[in-house]
């Protein structure tokens, strides 16, 4: 009987270490795994970054949008500026002739296309002689000597004018700067 006692307390030992490993692996395992209140925390951080990338979007596409009908008519008025620039020429050449008459009936219909044009936007960049030469406005089709030391640099003549769209050049004036 004693040899069974023996066998019988050797099989509670192992049975008792047994025991303790499968509560420590049990311990881990529970440790391993988030609790509800991380996996609620990374849902709703998941949740409000997919929110804000989404206001993100509509804001983008917004603005999208209002520059595409800002901007839908740049070549329309593209093509309307050699229109302005012949009305321009014409004028010149009546206001040569003296023929009042013809003056006055050409700047009429000059000063409401110019009207209209300036209704959807456009704008003519002001240069003058003397001004300091920028390349976001001024494209230099040609340098002479400049007539004075302080032109040097600077804008000498403007052989055509240049015109923005809401803010955004769509055509470039065409100065001669001083060398």
């Amino acid at each position: 009987m004693s040899e069974n006692n023996d066998k019988i307390e050797e099989t509670l030992n192992e049975a008792s270490e047994n025991n303790a490993n499968v509560e420590e692996t049990a311990t881990e395992n529970v440790t391993e795994q988030p609790s509800v209140e991380e996996l609620l925390a990374e849902e709703k951080d998941r949740y409000i970054r997919l929110y804000a990338e989404f206001e993100n979007y509509k804001k983008r596409t917004a603005k999208e949008k209002m520059e595409f009908f800002q901007f839908a008519n740049q070549d329309l008025m593209t093509t309307m500026l050699g229109v302005l620039d012949d009305f321009e020429r014409a004028l010149k050449e009546i206001a040569k002739s003296n023929d009042a008459a013809a003056l006055q009936g050409v700047e009429l219909i000059y000063q409401k296309f110019k009207g209209k044009l300036t209704e959807k936007g456009l704008q003519p960049i002001e240069v003058a002689a003397g001004d300091d030469f920028s390349v976001d406005f001024h494209e230099a089709i040609t340098q002479i000597p400049a007539p004075a030391p302080e032109l040097k640099g600077k804008i000498v003549d403007v052989v055509e004018t240049g015109y923005t769209l809401h803010g955004k050049v769509i055509r470039f004036a065409k100065v001669v700067t001083g060398n």
